[in-house]
């Protein structure tokens, strides 16, 4: 799990620097929840945001860390992660769908079922279940692309990289 830097946004989306918002509750009021913890209750706040903008078709987008969400004025929802390129879909027609997210103390599990990708203005998913692609053609390409550049840019490979654990299906040696 990343840490959060003090002069990262913080977790609670109150659009503040982590050292000018909850690191100071921390301060004041002696152990609350870590950045870490903290992220994974925003985490689950953030898909119930998506959600509910997609049952009133309201058509946004936002990020939080390494994840980006967007609702269409159709009412489908999605939450994207920018560093592997994954995603599901979180609301369909208007109608919330259960989020696939299991978290414990120590890390959040999130079931992925498609990857995507940006081509011709158009973000692409493939499923994992059958490798079927379709077009996602109401998604905020731009502002998905935009926020991958920025993540790419602040963070190394290598940090990048520690944010995800292998799966037990995936081979660690060659």
């Amino acid at each position: 799990m990343a840490k959060i830097g003090r002069n990262e946004q913080c977790p609670c989306q109150s659009g503040k620097k982590f050292k000018h918002c909850c690191a100071l509750k921390e301060k004041s009021s002696g152990p609350q929840l870590s950045p870490e913890q903290a992220l994974k209750v925003t985490l689950m706040s953030a898909v119930q945001a998506i959600q509910r903008d997609a049952v009133n078709k309201k058509k946004t987008s936002r990020e939080l860390g390494v994840f980006f969400f967007f609702a269409t004025a159709k009412g489908d929802a999605w939450l994207m992660e920018m560093t592997d390129c994954d995603c599901v879909q979180v609301a369909e027609a208007g109608q919330p769908l259960d989020a696939p997210i299991d978290e414990n103390s120590e890390t959040i599990e999130i079931n992925w079922s498609h990857t995507f990708a940006i081509h011709n203005k158009q973000v692409v998913i493939t499923a994992y279940a059958d490798k079927k692609t379709a077009s996602l053609g109401n998604a905020p390409w731009r502002e998905l692309e935009t926020a991958m550049k920025r993540i790419r840019k602040k963070f190394s490979k290598e940090q990048l990289e520690k944010v995800h654990l292998p799966h037990p299906e995936q081979s660690t040696g060659s």
